[in-house]
């Protein structure tokens, strides 16, 4: 089986070359006590037998600049694709996205409209807030995956986006947070799946996102998943480890999302694991 993780962070020992500025004002506690390097997330997917993965930008410990990152995507253009951060509200919002993507290498980008925590601040008034217009429209011009974090309660300002550019390819961390209260007829995943019409719109399965739905009264996790991948398709599905964020190696992480989706055919566990990611990000580079 082939693996493409679409959800691993690095920080980098070095402060003075690459110093910490986190959104919010405050570091996320993984960053400090359990960090790891390009290197530690290299031979952490190479333990795994995971061959390709997502650096995301850590913005709660970079901020919105992406320098590591992006320094950690040539030394293993092979191994990584990057997914950058920038200030969507700046008046250079659109000039930083071409620096990242078009001269630094990025492949994507992510926004947190809103987080698990209240640490990091929401932007403005939202995705579908007016001063993200140019963001919007140089994302869906030049095809850039867009890694959003939010509840589903957001659904309708980004349902307002789409509206707009029904074409973007949207990532939502986390699977978007779905709101599975109250047990079944799960009735608020409604809010979610309104989303599903729109080709673009994936889903990422992560360690929070279980562990969230695991925490909910009433709530049956596996259910659940079943629901959102018989609404999206299994092709619209991605996994990623949010390793180091999450705590345990790799290996663990990965073998506890696949294990959560031991009912998938083979075919449709393929795309999830490898596939989906691959068709949207693309082949891996050449040295």
């Amino acid at each position: 089986m082939d693996y493409f993780d679409t959800h691993t962070h690095a920080i980098s020992p070095d402060t003075a070359t690459y110093p910490h500025s986190p959104l919010g004002g405050t570091h996320s506690e993984w960053s400090q006590v359990r960090p790891v390097d390009v290197d530690g997330l290299i031979r952490a997917l190479d333990d795994a037998g995971v061959q390709r993965a997502a650096l995301v930008h850590a913005s709660t410990v970079y901020g919105f600049d992406s320098s590591y990152a992006a320094d950690a995507l040539a030394r293993y253009p092979d191994r990584l694709i990057g997914v950058c951060s920038v200030d969507f509200l700046a008046d250079t919002a659109v000039a930083d996205l071409r620096h990242w993507i078009e001269e630094r290498g990025f492949s994507g980008v992510r926004i947190r409209v809103s987080d698990g925590t209240t640490k990091v601040p929401t932007p403005g008034s939202g995705v579908a807030d007016e001063r993200m217009a140019g963001v919007w429209e140089y994302v869906a011009a030049q095809e850039v995956p867009v890694c959003i974090q939010m509840h589903s309660k957001d659904t309708d300002k980004l349902l307002q986006v789409l509206g707009s550019h029904p074409g973007l390819t949207v990532l939502l961390d986390h699977l978007g947070r779905p709101n599975a209260a109250g047990g079944p007829p799960y009735a608020l995943l409604d809010e979610l799946g309104q989303l599903a019409k729109y080709d673009g719109v994936h889903l990422k399965i992560t360690p929070p996102a279980l562990n969230r739905l695991d925490a909910e009264p009433g709530a049956d996790t596996t259910e659940v998943l079943k629901r959102l991948v018989e609404t999206f398709g299994a092709h619209k599905v991605m996994w990623g480890s949010n390793f180091p964020a999450s705590e345990g190696s790799l290996r663990e992480l990965r073998d506890g999302i696949e294990e959560r989706l031991h009912w998938l055919d083979e075919d449709a566990l393929s795309a999830v694991l490898s596939g989906n990611a691959t068709r949207v990000y693309g082949p891996p580079a050449t040295r």
